[in-house]
């Protein structure tokens, strides 16, 4: 009986392997980063095999650094980019191409097509997203359109489509499991989440073959053996699967109903635990499925997506080398007494929750001649608090529920001004857990929990601490006076893509 549980967190930029034990402990981590293509302005592309040979990887590095073998493991966990979506051979098991990522804003045409034929409220009534090149549904027409010979190959049943979860699940199975969870099915503008179904009428109006897409199962559950030849000589279950927002929802232990978490990644994502219905938004949000757990009814959140907050820092990093560490930032920020009417809106993948602009850019305002690189990072870091506080502000207002407290993770979290900006900005505390890789612990926990390793979320829950909390220390009135003023700074970076008339 194995005593370990291995979650392979198949992020962004990189995949990260983590080893935990029963007492929900990481003892051993990989990571592999891997290369971001952007062959035209808004395109942004994966190598599907590239990630396979870094996820393993990564999980050969974390068994190596927990000192155990993959026969001592009870079970896999996987989480995953959501959205990006790619195509394979259902018989050698090689991708068509390249993977379109999330970040992709390729679709922007079609989604505004879609949205003219009056088609946006019916597939936000199926789905709970918006139209947006974000999701996967037009990514998947596209490649269907754009690649060579596809669509009579997928309708021969010789290709298959699906997210990274299903990618990772079918190599680590050896071809044998072709299936995702409701969770990233429910980001793909494909999934019913109301009936738990893909949809005929939206597999219809995207022109997907439902014979090429995964088998919709539970985030806790029995999903194949890994392959011994391809997964270090062991017959492992792979038992549990999430898209990564969700898989940090579950690894933050918010099983209650309004409980909420943000994630500071490439992008950030704020979710609120909305129990077992899905609250409709009427305020720029995304209604998802949060995991579903084998035998019980699926559980739901809402959702803000924003699409850049930790990218922003690696632009000042990688694209005006004005930074070489990321955690530069901090000490920079530190050096002035104010943002000094310096704002970054960092649209430079449009602009997501609430505002929900495909043609917004980046846009820096405020400017002067005593503007240094010290504003710029500290801008870049406020930025990601602002646009934390206008999801959290449309959030309240859909769910009717006043939020008590954000519990926090991703890299970020360890910029302790950037967390006590975010207090001060949002006016409630922000709790940091001992464990910030939540991502990775929620795959780990589904997995555990469908294996027995460990007996319910009360066991996990108990195991939830918190490392740091971070009280607001802001007066009301300069809370409100910032942010208004990042408001003035959102509205001169919308639209700005549109081609004039």
């Amino acid at each position: 009986m194995g005593d370990f549980v291995l979650s392979i967190d198949q992020g962004t930029t990189g995949t990260t392997a983590l080893v935990f034990d029963r007492d929900c402990r990481v003892r051993g981590r990989g990571y592999s980063e891997f290369t971001q293509h952007y062959p035209r302005p808004g395109w942004v592309e994966h190598d599907a095999e590239e990630i396979w040979r870094v996820s393993l990887r990564a999980a050969r590095e974390a068994l190596a650094g927990a000192g155990v073998g993959a026969r001592e493991l009870r079970a896999v966990g996987v989480t995953n980019q959501r959205e990006t979506v790619l195509a394979w051979e259902r018989a050698g098991g090689a991708a068509v191409g390249r993977a379109i990522v999330w970040q992709d804003r390729r679709t922007a045409a079609a989604c505004d097509e879609l949205k003219s034929r009056g088609l946006e409220d019916v597939i936000r009534e199926k789905t709970g997203l918006v139209l947006d090149p974000y999701f996967s549904g037009t990514k998947i027409k596209w490649l269907l359109d754009n690649t060579p010979s596809l669509r009579e190959r997928a309708a021969r049943g010789e290709v298959v489509f699906g997210t990274i979860d299903s990618w990772l699940v079918w190599k680590l199975t050896g071809g044998r499991a072709h299936a995702t969870d409701c969770s990233n099915a429910s980001r793909t503008l494909l999934f019913n989440v109301n009936t738990l179904e893909w949809d005929d009428e939206l597999l219809s109006l995207f022109g997907v073959p439902r014979e090429a897409l995964p088998e919709v199962k539970a985030s806790s559950g029995f999903y194949g053996e890994t392959d011994p030849s391809v997964f270090f000589g062991a017959s492992v279950p792979v038992a549990g699967v999430a898209g990564d927002q969700q898989a940090a929802l579950f690894g933050q232990a918010c099983y209650t109903e309004g409980m909420v978490k943000n994630t500071y990644g490439t992008g950030s994502f704020l979710l609120m635990n909305t129990g077992r219905k899905p609250v409709p938004s009427r305020k720029g949000l995304l209604t998802t499925v949060a995991w579903q757990i084998e035998g019980e009814a699926a559980e739901y959140a809402l959702e803000g997506s924003i699409f850049i907050t930790g990218a922003a820092v690696q632009w000042l990093r990688d694209g005006l080398q004005i930074i070489s560490r990321a955690d530069e930032t901090e000490a920079l920020a530190r050096t002035l007494d104010s943002n000094e009417g310096v704002y970054f809106v960092p649209a430079l993948a449009g602009l997501g929750a609430p505002h929900w602009d495909a043609y917004a850019r980046g846009a820096i305002v405020g400017l002067t001649r005593g503007t240094t690189r010290a504003h710029l990072a500290r801008a870049a870091l406020e930025s990601m608090c602002y646009q934390t506080r206008d999801v959290v502000g449309a959030m309240e207002r859909d769910s009717g529920i006043e939020l008590k407290e954000v519990r926090v993770d991703g890299g970020a979290v360890a910029n302790s001004f950037l967390m006590q900006f975010q207090a001060d900005i949002l006016g409630v505390p922000v709790e940091v857990p001992e464990v910030t890789e939540t991502t990775a612990a929620g795959a780990a926990y589904l997995a555990g929990l469908a294996v027995g390793f460990w007996r319910d979320r009360e066991e996990v829950a108990a195991r939830w601490k918190v490392a740091r909390r971070y009280e607001p220390r802001m007066k009301e009135d300069e809370r409100e006076r910032l942010h208004r003023r990042w408001l003035r700074a959102v509205a001169r970076a919308r639209d700005w893509e549109r081609e004039e008339e």
